[in-house]
């Protein structure tokens, strides 16, 4: 049986340990103006091009 499991083999670094992305996590006002950007970004691809296309 093949070991796919390397956890015992390469120890992980801190910074994956603090890794997270469970949606309860806290969140700063640039992660919700970051998140703001890109709704507007893919609403202006979404309807702008077909719009500029019509």
């Amino acid at each position: 049986m093949a070991d796919h499991d390397d956890h015992e083999h390469h120890p992980h670094d801190s910074a994956e340990d603090e890794r997270t992305t469970a949606p309860q996590s806290d969140y700063s006002g640039r992660d919700v103006a970051i998140g703001a950007v890109v709704a507007l970004v893919g609403l202006l691809v979404i309807f702008g091009i077909p719009f500029l296309l019509a």
